[in-house]
């Protein structure tokens, strides 16, 4: 019995390393990760951070800034990233980049030191323009001709639900005369 507890035990701390220890081991502090910088077509800069060592996303809490600076000059930031809803591993600048071709320089500090540079050309989106709104008589029109019709369409489900009927009683009382 005692050889039996000893292997479960052995078993179940077995399970608990590979369970918690396997995982923190390979994300622990201060093991180097990589950064994706890329522009998201808009305003922003989408941030991907993986672990370098095996490519898996980092889930641990990101701490990093963005500084820009554009052909003329100017500068932008630094700005903190924040966590984007998109994914676990993604993060955006807190601040739109203004118009323009900027340089950014990502650093992150935690959970690991790195840094990366990505050249990115912040514009605004232009939506396509909508469809022209009907006109409302059009749409008092529609809804006339769709009521006109409406009596017809009642009269005939009436009808067909008047026949079905019938051709149900007289199959019942054929069956009723035969049988």
């Amino acid at each position: 019995m005692n050889k039996v507890l000893r292997y479960a035990a052995a078993i179940l701390l077995a399970g608990l390393w590979l369970l918690l220890g396997a995982p923190a081991a390979s994300a622990a502090p201060g093991a180097p990760i990589e950064l994706e910088v890329a522009g998201d077509g808009g305003r922003n800069v989408n941030v991907l951070f993986t672990w370098k060592k095996d490519g898996r996303p980092v889930t641990n809490l990101v701490a990093a800034t963005l500084l820009a600076t554009a052909p003329d000059g100017r500068t932008f930031g630094p700005i903190p990233l924040k966590s984007a809803p998109e994914g676990q591993n993604l993060y955006n600048a807190a601040e739109p980049l203004p118009a323009g071709e900027w340089k950014v320089t990502v650093t992150a500090t935690k959970p690991a030191e790195a840094r990366k540079s990505a050249t990115v050309k912040a514009q605004d989106i232009v939506l396509p323009a909508a469809a022209a709104p009907v006109a409302k008589a059009a749409l008092a029109e529609r809804a006339q001709e769709s009521s006109s019709d409406l009596p017809l369409k009642v009269g005939v489900i009436a009808v067909a639900a008047v026949a079905a009927i019938a051709i149900m009683f007289v199959f019942v009382r054929r069956r009723n005369v035969s049988g």
